[in-house]
């Protein structure tokens, strides 16, 4: 029977790779059809897509090498690249160096940096979560863009190069466009690189190694592969890629020196590189060509790219659908959503005694101080400071369901805060509702949002589902916050109007309680919903989908409700935001913002709201409140900023700033404990024991057949107290 079920898989796979190829032309030539239908292209416009989209595959390779090595999505990928192509581009226009002299140069020097990223960087956060290392990445492009900043000083340079003279001097037209010899150059080296990239994967020992070493790190490293030493050949291998990517790119369309490289471009090597499941390399170049024939045409129809965003989050969206679902399953991280350890509530056997009680109403108590007497202190715009930041605290709140407690890792928590903003002040400067009912719309729209946008990215997990979620945020901020395109969005002051009609907000220090309020509203209603069946459910999900499911939970209702309830808070805090701005503002509401308040609740620690709200005062209060500081902690805190001070956070408290809080509130319960003279297994657990405290006990026990006539049930209930 095994061998017919054999024969008849074997027939079934002969018969689609018959067929592929035919399928694969279908859809090139529906594809074209599709293009010509909405923005009619000419021949140059294509070729011209398809040198960009092979630059973008470069790129898209580099990030799906790192992602099935160490299982992370890399945010440095671009940058990576710009630090070794700015320095050869600085060479050639700077020195005069001869191309391939300069092109030679800034390989060996990606090699170096390929070496160096890994070793002192990636290999430190080995055994951190993957969350931890994601956001490390976002640490090291901005190291890498203070690099490029400072590079064309060592040249003497004020203004850094963008560009440099072509090596081939040559040319051609297709009708429209014009290609130089840079674009000649790219033609050529691309193919290579795209060849010698699968030859060394397919023929080779270290492509095998890597091979293995994505399939299982664990099997691998068995069988003899040095998977430490296959990891740093990955992120040369790498870095050499985006550097042919971005030298190429320099020569075509300009090289941004001293910047990160953006979302909305490495946008399109994400999403080539998740619609080829981050495995399938040939899926991947064949994705990042059509997405470049796609900007290409909607560039050269309109005049602008601000069509691109949107229309390539509807093509990734569809492209998700589309999708088998079991085949993400073979290199899905188990848990890349856990960037620190799960909170422990306080032990039931602790929670009743007076000093417990009392040290947690004290805990709150002083937190609530502070929290209502700041106006007093502050000036008007530091006040007005204040309540963005606790905005923002709502914003992390909604990121602690979603990623914290549900495990679905989302980086457009900025969309649908924009969806918020967009609706609340549309609500009271053009509709003249009440700022509550505002709120509440702003609220239910986020949610919708949020649960179309779950319904087709739910088919990817983990870190593949924040590449959706950061095109969902792209696509806001290009589109839906356009105010040539959208007429009903406000367009003058939105107004602070009496809140319920009687409460007058029109001052900073008055809308700062109102913020302090809904904070306060927000934070209540997630720890009911954690508290209670739902999120039990979230979190049982989050840990084991195929566990939940054989209990009869249902999986995707457990998501989609983390997903409304957290577009339901972001999107509340957009319409505070908006109101809080007087004025909707679309910079506010940018990608780049949308990977900030990932950042900041991941160093705050994912796993409770009191580490969320630490990271959204740490990371906000060092922007908008340094100039209250002393001098001394001003720069530490512009230090901390940074992406070094990033990186120096993540290693010194890879738990986040609330496992500060958890360790002393853990050291607490054990001095009550001891004091008290009760054993408590959670919080022994995880400290060195001198001694056992049970022989002492033994000691102390009646003789043998004292407690003959004692039923068994008696005892047993201050048993299971004092071990709980």
């Amino acid at each position: 029977m095994e061998s017919i079920l054999n024969a008849r898989r074997d027939d079934a796979l002969r018969r689609a790779w018959r067929h592929r190829p035919v399928r694969w032309v279908a859809g090139v030539v529906a594809y074209y059809g599709a293009i010509q239908a909405f923005w009619p292209v000419k021949p140059g416009v294509v070729l011209q897509g398809v040198i960009i989209g092979g630059l973008t595959a470069l790129i898209a390779f580099g990030i799906a090498l790192i992602y099935r090595a160490n299982r992370v999505v890399n945010f440095a990928q671009g940058d990576l690249g710009a630090v070794p192509a700015v320095l050869a581009v600085l060479l050639i226009v700077g020195p005069g160096w001869p191309f391939p002299l300069a092109a030679v140069t800034g390989l060996v020097v990606a090699v170096v940096l390929g070496v160096l990223v890994e070793v002192l960087v990636i290999r430190r956060f080995a055994k951190a979560p993957r969350l931890i290392l994601t956001v490390a990445t976002i640490g090291l492009a901005q190291i890498l863009a203070g690099i490029g900043l400072v590079l064309p000083q060592l040249f003497d340079l004020t203004v850094p190069p963008q560009s440099y003279p072509s090596p081939l001097d040559v040319s051609f037209t297709v009708d429209p466009i014009r290609f130089s010899g840079n674009d000649v150059l790219a033609i050529l080296v691309v193919p290579l690189a795209i060849i010698g990239l699968a030859a060394l994967l397919r023929y080779t020992d270290i492509g095998i190694a890597i091979r293995a070493s994505a399939e299982s790190a664990d099997r691998a490293s068995m069988l003899g592969v040095p998977v430490a030493r296959i990891r740093v050949v990955v992120w040369v291998l790498a870095t050499v890629l985006a550097t042919v990517a971005m030298l190429l790119r320099a020569g075509i369309v300009g090289l941004p020196i001293g910047s990160v490289l953006g979302p909305a471009i490495l946008l399109r090597a994400l999403a080539a590189a998740v619609i080829g499941r981050m495995e399938r390399l040939p899926t991947i170049l064949v994705a990042a060509l059509a997405l470049g024939v796609l900007e290409s045409a909607i560039f050269f129809n309109r005049g602008d790219a601000l069509l691109v965003s949107p229309i390539v989050f509807l093509v990734l969206l569809g492209a998700l659908l589309f999708q088998q679902r079991d085949r993400f399953t073979r290199f899905a991280e188990a848990s890349s959503w856990r960037s620190a350890a799960e909170v422990r509530p306080v032990p039931a056997v602790l929670a009743g005694l007076p000093e417990v009680r009392w040290a947690g109403r004290g805990l709150v108590g002083g937190l609530a101080l502070p929290l209502l007497g700041l106006p007093v202190l502050l000036s008007e715009g530091d006040v007005n400071r204040a309540a963005g930041v606790l905005i923002f605290g709502i914003v992390a709140v909604s990121l602690v369901v979603l990623t914290g407690w549900a495990g679905q890792v989302s980086l457009g928590q900025i969309g649908f805060m924009g969806v918020g903003a967009a609706i609340g002040g549309a609500a009271t400067a053009r509709w003249g509702w009440d700022l509550s009912l505002a709120l509440l719309a702003a609220g239910i729209c986020g949610a919708v949002a949020a649960v179309l946008i779950g319904l087709p990215a739910l088919r990817v997990r983990g870190l593949l589902l924040a590449v959706a979620t950061l095109a969902f945020a792209l696509a806001v901020s290009a589109w839906f916050l356009n105010r040539d395109i959208q007429s009903w969005l406000p367009t003058s002051r939105v107004p602070r109007e009496p809140l319920f009609g009687r409460i007058v907000i029109e001052s900073e220090t008055r809308f700062y309680y109102v913020c302090l309020a809904v904070l306060v509203i927000v934070v209540l209603m997630a720890r009911a919903l954690r508290a209670g069946r739902t999120g039990r459910v979230l979190v049982a999900t989050r840990e084991s989908e195929r566990a939940a499911q054989s209990y009869g939970i249902n999986v995707t209702s457990a998501k989609l409700t983390a997903f409304a309830c957290s577009g339901f808070f972001a999107a509340l805090a957009g319409g505070l935001f908006v109101h809080h701005q007087q004025s909707l503002g679309v910079s506010a509401f940018a990608a780049e913002q949308s990977i900030r308040a990932f950042t900041m609740v991941v160093i705050g620690g994912l796993g409770s709201l009191p580490g969320a709200l630490l990271g959204a005062l740490y990371v906000q209060s060092t922007d908008w409140f340094g100039n209250i500081w002393p001098t001394e902690i001003r720069g530490l805190m512009a230090f901390l900023s940074t992406g070094v001070g990033l990186l120096v956070v993540l290693m010194v408290l890879p738990g986040g700033l609330g496992s500060l809080l958890y360790r002393a509130r853990d050291r607490y319960l054990r001095w009550v404990a001891a004091r008290r003279g009760i054993v408590v297994s959670s919080l022994v657990a995880d400290v060195r024991v001198e001694h056992d405290p049970l022989p002492s006990a033994l000691d102390d026990a009646p003789p043998s057949g004292a407690l003959d006539d004692v039923p068994p049930s008696d005892g047993l209930p201050e048993l299971s107290r004092a071990g709980s």
